[in-house]
């Protein structure tokens, strides 16, 4: 059963979502907050690489010699997830516009 959330942190997780669409730039919060749900968002998913990775290394020390068979589905789970670990900032973001793939 999950943790019920503290209000500190309620108040600290992001309100906005990690783009800057539709973002005002001469309204400084709204702005913070956008630069700031996009870092979170890429450490979210950095962090979510690392435990990948964690539980990978451990199927391959319990698995031993069967481990590429039987750790097949966390490689490839962790390859699908590199692409998106790298921390890489919000200023590109924030100064090119790059339209949504399929729209």
């Amino acid at each position: 059963m999950p943790t019920p959330e503290s209000e500190s942190f309620k108040a600290a997780k992001p309100t906005v979502p990690p783009t800057f669409d539709g973002v005002d730039y001469d309204d400084n919060k709204a702005l913070k907050a956008a630069q700031d749900a996009v870092i979170r968002e890429q450490w979210v998913q950095s962090m979510m690489a690392r435990l990948i990775r964690d539980e990978m290394g451990k199927c391959y020390r319990r698995e031993g010699v069967n481990h590429l068979e039987k750790c097949g589905h966390l490689r490839e789970r962790y390859l699908q997830q590199l692409q998106h670990a790298k921390i890489k900032g919000y200023l590109f973001q924030q100064q090119n516009y790059i339209p949504e793939r399929g729209s």
